[in-house]
């Protein structure tokens, strides 16, 4: 109802400035006789020197009684009423009547829990669920703005209810986004400390609970803030004493800088095709089964109700599941083109065997056995630290889902979500989920960082929409280095401890503003409360973030998370500014994931570009399985490549085929046939459902 009567305001506002266009056209037609004649002519008579004093204010006054004022008082009522909400409130409560037959029940039934804010709201919400007479002196009304009030009122007197119905609604939805309300029943709307360890628990058990969380070093806030405060410090003066040996920043006259990053020599994002065969396709099924007999990925696939007695299931079947939902063909349709597999065995195979846990099971065996061979370590830049990346794709959902969102940008008219995809430096592809398109993807790093137990990340780059300060702050407690690649760098603002000017004289890099240690100090336990929950894993960062970005108003806790952020983040950008290393490290690693997303619809062959399903479970096993798909892709390169290493006639070839495969990628495909194959045989080229007509004889 909102977004229609929007629409039809704003139409109603269109057509009101059309109509007032014509009219100031008019008027100004006009001016030169209603208002500039009678200038001209009160001029020519206060020159005529044959007319006394007394003649010349009498004749002034006969002008401009007779001088036409109609058309602008007409437009000035005009624009007081276009500006005026009268307009936006008779389609409100025209629109209404669908809204209060849909919201009425909802909001009898909720059950708001208990707070100290919103009393008159509280009162008004009472009220309207004992069906209380909604009219006129006795409807709650202390919620309302003055002008609200006012608009209830008709000229007539009486009190417009579907109106107050309206304003009612939209005061509680604005009371639940800022916390005023929170709503007992919900899981996204709870008060915020229900998403964090209890409060009696976290003062009984926090000594332990640090423990447990690896956090004990960061209990005390004075001694963290003293450690960062020498280490920002410390950072500035490096980054500035080699600002003037620095060939790649530019400083500009306004205080921002530019910095560039030179491309580095090899390309190891480009796939390394020459390497693999070059006559011969392999079929991905035939893929598949070689990794599933190197790894045993296909044990993964337990039956979800499986308890003393083992069911088996033929391979082909399981092979055929994992390509039908991975590859977008549809299991049905996979079923109908495919040999040695029925649609019946088919269908119970997915049905029974393909849970998320499953399928993201079968992932983890095959990076473990990644994991367990030397070959990928040669695309690790060192061997003491694993820099990981992710990132978003947007993808279209054919039909409706309460998952996916609009975006006009992405999708036009339809619908869409993004898969979200982790990799290594080694290639693996170690997590991915799916949010809705309208999710900021910043949340979810956190999420997958914490996810896995396979791959460890110790620096994890995004690009912009996968940054905030939050997530610099929460990143650093949780141990890990964000490495982000953000847009306009050069102008993000650079905070440092108090006084801001200490040491600034001769720097060409100075900070913007101070850092709020007060906040940090004060709100600290509740933020160390809140990291102590994300790495027990009792509730997970997506979910608290989505509770926090949801008021209105910045919460305590987000505040203190941002201005802690801020510490981290200046000390990441004065790096950046420094290292050449690490910029160039980073770039690569977001190529790795760029080069995943273009894998990602390589394997999609059905519907490269959007998702079937429409359940965000059914999404997510899909995804899972075209992760699948890749990554036993690239344990099939790594194999491949490790026999042809083994297979070189002498040491120098070998070392200059280990160097060829350390400056290319092993996320390769051009040699996989993921399409099937053709029959042209007699038989299948015939006309089998009779399109034409049989041809009759001469």
């Amino acid at each position: 109802m909102s977004s229609q009567s929007k629409r039809e305001y704003q139409e109603t506002l269109a057509q009101d400035r059309k109509d007032q266009q014509r009219q100031i056209a008019s008027v100004v037609n006009s001016l030169d006789v209603s208002v500039f004649g009678v200038l001209r002519s009160i001029q020519g008579v206060m020159a005529a020197a044959n007319l006394s004093d007394t003649e010349k204010v009498e004749a002034i006054e006969d002008l401009l009684k007779h001088s036409k004022t109609e058309d602008f008082d007409r437009l000035k009522d005009d624009l007081a009423d276009t500006a005026s909400n009268a307009n936006w409130y008779d389609i409100l409560e025209t629109r209404s009547l669908k809204l209060q037959n849909r919201l009425s029940p909802v909001l009898r039934a909720l059950e708001f829990m208990p707070t100290t804010r919103a009393k008159a709201l509280q009162k008004a919400i009472a009220y309207f669920k004992a069906d209380g007479d909604l009219s006129a002196g006795h409807a709650p009304v202390d919620f309302l703005d003055p002008e609200q009030r006012a608009a209830l009122i008709r000229a007539d007197e009486t009190f417009r209810v579907s109106l107050y119905k309206v304003f009612l609604f939209q005061a509680v939805t604005t009371a639940i986004k800022s916390g005023d309300l929170n709503i007992e029943q919900s899981y996204k709307y709870r008060p915020m400390d229900t998403y964090l360890i209890d409060k009696v628990r976290w003062q009984r058990d926090k000594t332990h609970l640090l423990e447990r969380a690896g956090l004990t070093e960061f209990a005390n806030p004075e001694a963290v803030l003293s450690v960062l405060k020498s280490a920002l410090f410390g950072q500035y003066e490096t980054t500035n004493r080699n600002a003037t040996n620095n060939l790649h920043l530019k400083l500009r006259k306004d205080g921002t800088f530019h910095i560039a990053t030179p491309a580095m020599d090899g390309r190891e994002d480009d796939p390394m095709g020459d390497l693999f065969p070059q006559r011969h396709d392999v079929p991905l099924a035939q893929v598949l089964e070689t990794v599933n007999n190197h790894c045993g990925m296909l044990r993964s696939f337990e039956h979800w109700q499986q308890t003393h007695v083992r069911q088996a299931t033929s391979h082909p079947a399981l092979l055929a599941g994992i390509m039908g939902l991975g590859c977008g063909i549809d299991v049905r349709k996979m079923a109908r083109i495919s040999s040695s597999v029925t649609a019946s065995e088919l269908d119970h195979t997915v049905n029974w065997r393909f849970s998320l846990e499953n399928i993201r099971a079968a992932n983890d065996a095959v990076n473990k056995a990644m994991e367990a061979m030397e070959l990928p370590n040669l695309h690790r830049q060192t061997h003491d630290q694993l820099h990981t990346a992710s990132d978003g794709q947007k993808f279209e959902v054919r039909g409706n889902s309460l998952h996916a969102s609009r975006s006009f940008k992405y999708f036009g008219q339809g619908q869409g979500i993004s898969a979200y995809t982790f990799v290594d430096e080694r290639n693996f592809l170690w997590h991915s989920m799916m949010i809705s398109a309208a999710d900021r993807e910043s949340a979810y790093v956190i999420d997958g960082l914490m996810h896995n137990d396979v791959v460890k990340s110790d620096i994890h780059s995004t690009d912009t929409h996968g940054y905030t300060e939050a997530i610099f702050g929460l990143t650093h407690m949780l141990g890990f280095s964000f490495a982000p690649r953000i847009k306009g760098i050069g102008k993000q603002t650079l905070y440092a401890f108090k006084p801001k000017n200490q040491g600034a004289d001769d720097w060409a890099i100075r900070p913007d503003k101070t850092v709020n240690e007060a906040v940090v100090v004060e709100n600290w336990d509740d933020f160390l409360r809140m990291v102590t929950t994300i790495k027990l894993k009792e509730n997970t960062a997506s979910d608290i973030f989505r509770r926090l970005n949801s008021y209105s108003k910045q919460h305590a806790l987000y505040q203190t998370m941002k201005a802690f952020g801020q510490i981290i983040k200046s000390l990441f950008l004065l790096r950046y500014i420094d290292d050449l290393a690490l910029r160039q490290a980073i770039e690569k690693q977001l190529n790795k994931v760029e080069l995943a997303n273009r894998f990602t619809r390589a394997v999609a062959v059905g519907n490269p570009r959007e998702f079937i399903q429409t359940e965000k479970e059914e999404q997510e096993i899909a995804e899972a399985c075209n992760r699948l798909i890749k990554n036993s892709i690239i344990c099939w390169n790594y194999l491949y490549l490790a026999r042809q290493i083994e297979k070189a006639p002498d040491a120098e070839a070998r070392e200059n085929l280990l160097r060829l495969i350390a400056a290319h990628s092993p996320m390769s495909w051009a040699h996989i046939n993921m399409l099937g194959e053709y029959d042209f045989s007699e038989e299948k080229l015939r006309d089998t459902l009779g399109v034409l007509p049989p041809k009759r004889a001469a």
